[in-house]
């Protein structure tokens, strides 16, 4: 009874342990959601592969400053809605000055400045 006992405790503190661990930001990591629903499953950065995760590019440990990496996808994977560093958001400033590296921000700005005009 007593070692039925003492395992199930150790294997409670076990899964809370594993639970915290899991909650916790992984450090080095960078997560890049698109605006679009990307075609590619994988994405290049000069030498940091990102694999795509429930929507998102993630990777670990990318040699290169927040904004680089931020901007890098930004031009292989167009607007992004979000950028995430070390477990902490890109706020509005920072996602604008990386979406402005992105390809597409030129040719939906040239599309949306395009748009018919009304006849009167």
């Amino acid at each position: 009874m007593i070692r039925t006992i003492a395992k199930s405790v150790l294997v409670s503190a076990a899964l809370l342990a594993a639970a915290g661990a899991s909650a916790q930001p992984i450090d080095g990591a960078y997560v890049a959601t698109p605006v679009a629903a990307p075609a590619k499953t994988t994405l290049m950065t000069r030498d940091t592969a990102w694999k795509l995760r429930d929507g998102a590019f993630v990777t670990v440990n990318a040699p290169m400053r927040e904004m680089a990496a931020c901007q890098l996808v930004a031009r292989d994977a167009g607007l992004l809605s979000g950028f995430t560093a070390n477990g902490k958001a890109f706020d509005a400033a920072q996602l604008d000055a990386c979406n402005a590296k992105a390809k597409v921000a030129k040719t939906q700005v040239a599309k949306t400045d395009a748009a018919p005009a009304t006849a009167n």
